[in-house]
């Protein structure tokens, strides 16, 4: 799938817009969505239709763009005092200058050693191989039940998805899973696991997800309810 990318800063109503314009050959029509992970706008196009068309449809919704912008929660900073979230429970992030290891998490704390200004950076490798760690063996797991192997386990920042299969059996998921409750983890896990099997959202496909014994309906309303917060944090 041939995908290119353009991205600028557009000023819109007085203020200045961070806009990516997508090209994408399976793309039927223009699609405008709010980017709230960087905190501005992505319009994906057709190969066919020029930027101008993009542009226009971003003048023509630069008030529904401001308005989500503007409602979405504020960025939650990883810095010593921050409350952050990990398998569903709230830790105190708490930085110690003296500490020799990169991170140790008691009952109500994530403690962080080294330099401050290397704090955020630490806390992030650190969370990202937290997720490693407990979501690589659920999907051992699971490919075992169906009697399917995985390939390598992949952990990424994505923005549009939290878990993702390919067809060799390589799997990857979103880092931000590791601040979900653990049933949610269980969920995604399941979902791209059952791709082994089936790779489509058929019938078959949600029967084999159910079969790994996870929480489908109520592991999706979580994350429709949470993403944008998630994707607020680091």
């Amino acid at each position: 799938m041939k995908i290119r990318e353009n991205t600028r800063i557009v000023t819109l109503e007085g203020r200045e817009l961070l806009l990516r314009i997508r090209w994408n050959a399976r793309a039927r029509r223009m699609i405008l969505r709010v980017d709230t992970n960087e905190g501005g706008a992505l319009v994906t196009l057709p190969s066919r239709v020029g930027e101008r068309e993009g542009l226009l449809l971003v003048e023509e919704k630069a008030d529904w763009i401001f308005r989500k912008l503007d409602s979405l929660p504020p960025k939650i900073l990883f810095k010593n005092g921050t409350q952050i979230p990990y398998l569903g429970r709230r830790y105190i992030i708490c930085h110690d200058p003296d500490q020799k290891k990169i991170a140790i998490k008691t009952e109500n704390e994530i403690r962080m050693g080294g330099r401050p200004e290397h704090l955020s950076r630490r806390l992030g490798d650190w969370l990202r191989r937290e997720a490693k760690t407990v979501i690589q063996p659920k999907a051992i797991n699971m490919a075992a039940k169906l009697d399917k192997t995985i390939g390598c386990v992949s952990i990424r920042d994505t923005k549009s998805r939290w878990g993702s299969c390919a067809p060799n059996g390589n799997l990857s998921f979103c880092w931000r899973l590791i601040m979900s409750p653990e049933w949610v983890i269980n969920y995604v896990v399941a979902h791209e696991v059952a791709h082994l099997s089936h790779m489509n959202h058929g019938k078959e496909f949600w029967q084999t997800v159910s079969s790994l014994n996870v929480s489908v309906v109520s592991a999706r309303t979580w994350l429709k309810q949470n993403a944008e917060q998630l994707h607020r944090y680091g």
